[in-house]
């Protein structure tokens, strides 16, 4: 299978979005509606409910960087279908086109 571009995985309607960002990050920068919120240091702790959610996954911060360890972090224990959104601004403007 080909891996999909993350402007398809960002419009695919299965897409599960995850804002690893912290929870006053969303309040004070803004926000992807319909995205989940589980913070970057929560990711690990989670990985079964990560495991239960609808393919592709998408995870974005403010920047990507964050987004980019979560995704390698979720990779290296199993997951597919896992894309770095890169920052939520670049998700939104996606989402919008």
């Amino acid at each position: 299978m080909n891996k999909m571009t993350r402007e398809e995985a960002i419009k695919n309607p299965n897409a599960t979005l995850v804002d690893v960002r912290e929870p006053y990050e969303l309040e004070t920068e803004g926000f992807v509606e319909g995205a989940i919120n589980i913070p970057l240091g929560e990711v690990p702790e989670r990985l079964e409910e990560f495991k239960s959610f609808q393919k592709p996954l998408v995870v974005f911060c403010r920047s990507g960087n964050r987004s980019g360890s979560a995704a390698q972090f979720l990779e290296q224990n199993g997951l597919e279908e896992v894309v770095n959104g890169g920052g939520f601004n670049e998700v939104n403007a996606v989402l919008n086109s």
